[in-house]
């Protein structure tokens, strides 16, 4: 992705699984001091996502069983790389679904078209999968026939967007979707908190049409002087590339030309205290190392009028614990032995509800004189028809030279993130 890229390699532990030399001034056997270099780092405990022989330099990533490595003997722009090995991973999880060894063997033709047009003489190229499936298929014999002419997604302005595309009912499905991390500590206090927000898109529209965002922005309301309801402030946004970003930072206007079908528009972060909308109070309590009995309150800290779904309350256990027996208020709990988890499952919650769990097991006689580790309660749900920090869709206006009507549906989902709350016991 740099004007040095000169490998981009598929490593399946200690084996070479495709290479694709870009410009051929690092030679091909330099990969073979990859691995003995990894598992040095690794014995060592200096693994380091860079590595070195000689004057040449490894980038890496890994994904399931997989390394995917891009070497230079140049001075590159280590971000730059890592951005585009993510990109050969989201694109080759579009084709093949899962990404492993298998998939790569048995798709070797298509992986080789994908890496000569995600890249050419480290130069990237298109990297957007929906309009690489037009001209690159899964089909041996579309691969066998060359097109008479380069697709116009690739030299188009517009690379994200096919043109010509037709719906019979032209509309547009808006997600805000909210996650919550909280970190609460054992006494209750809540230790750090924040929000990370996407809105996604499900466009169905005919022809080129120009889209504007309006949002709840206080950094715009503050722009326009009119400073009215509730506004958020969000830091870290980060856009598709079709986002007019000279637009946005002159006036805050959010104004593009959407892909077709789904993309996510945009991410954003909103750094503020957060009260933990699902609290649960523990108790844990061990007899004489021959129990243990575990008592477990978990109450919606939201308006009553919402109700969140799949609520999933996750309380460890020690790891030598046995004949499992649970008592609950409301909602089904089971054990996991092999995660060494109680797991709480409340299908409906709703609002300013409390509710109760209580389980006891079975110890071994023996005490366990090692010291375990005390793993948090995690909490998993989604909140539909809501979000935390009152973002808002305040319009979405759509412009298509045919003058064609529109519909925005617009839909919010608060859900759980990094959502832990750490126990005495």
């Amino acid at each position: 992705i740099s004007l040095s890229r000169n490998h981009v390699l598929v490593c399946f532990l200690l084996q070479v699984l495709i290479c694709r030399n870009y410009k051929g001034d690092v030679d091909m056997s330099e990969i073979d001091h990859f691995m003995p270099l990894l598992m040095q780092h690794e014995e060592e405990g200096l693994l380091c996502p860079v590595m070195s022989h000689g004057n040449v330099h490894f980038m890496w990533i890994k994904h399931s069983n997989l390394y995917l490595v891009a070497t230079t003997n140049k001075n590159s722009n280590a971000s730059l790389v890592y951005a585009f090995l993510y990109k050969l991973v989201e694109v080759f999880t579009e084709y093949f679904k899962e990404l492993e060894e298998e998939s790569i063997q048995d798709n070797f033709v298509v992986v080789y078209e994908l890496l000569d047009e995600l890249m050419d003489f480290g130069f990237p190229q298109t990297t957007d999968s929906k309009i690489l499936q037009e001209y690159i298929t899964q089909e041996g014999a579309k691969l066998e026939v060359a097109k008479s002419k380069v697709p116009t997604t690739v030299t188009n302005a517009v690379s994200w967007r096919s043109e010509g595309i037709k719906y019979k009912k032209n509309e547009v499905f808006i997600d805000v979707i909210e996650s919550i991390n909280v970190l609460v500590n054992a006494n209750g206090s809540v230790m750090s908190s924040d929000i990370v927000g996407s809105i996604k898109l499900k466009t169905m529209l005919s022809g080129m049409p120009e889209l504007r965002l309006g949002l709840n922005d206080r950094v715009l309301f503050g722009l326009t002087g009119r400073d009215k309801g509730k506004t958020v402030m969000m830091e870290d946004v980060k856009f598709h590339q079709c986002v007019r970003l000279s637009r946005f930072e002159s006036d805050r206007t959010i104004s593009f030309i959407p892909p077709d079908g789904e993309s996510e528009l945009m991410s954003y972060r909103i750094n503020t205290h957060v009260k933990p909308l699902i609290w649960i109070e523990s108790v844990i309590e061990k007899f004489s190392h021959s129990r243990v009995e575990i008592m477990v309150k978990a109450k919606g800290q939201f308006k009553k009028q919402s109700v969140a779904n799949n609520v999933e309350v996750r309380v460890p256990v020690p790891s030598d614990a046995d004949s499992p027996k649970f008592k609950t208020s409301t909602g089904n709990a089971k054990y996991v032995p092999e995660k060494n988890l109680v797991v709480w499952t409340i299908k409906s919650f709703p609002g300013g509800k409390e509710f109760l769990m209580r389980a006891h097991f079975g110890l071994p006689s023996v005490e366990n004189e090692e010291a375990e580790s005390k793993p948090p309660i995690t909490v998993k749900f989604e909140i539909p028809y809501f979000t935390v920090s009152g973002i808002q869709v305040r319009y979405m206006k759509i412009i298509e030279k045919s003058g064609y009507q529109a519909l925005p549906w617009v839909r919010y989902i608060t859900q759980s993130g990094d959502y832990q709350l750490r126990t005495n016991v």
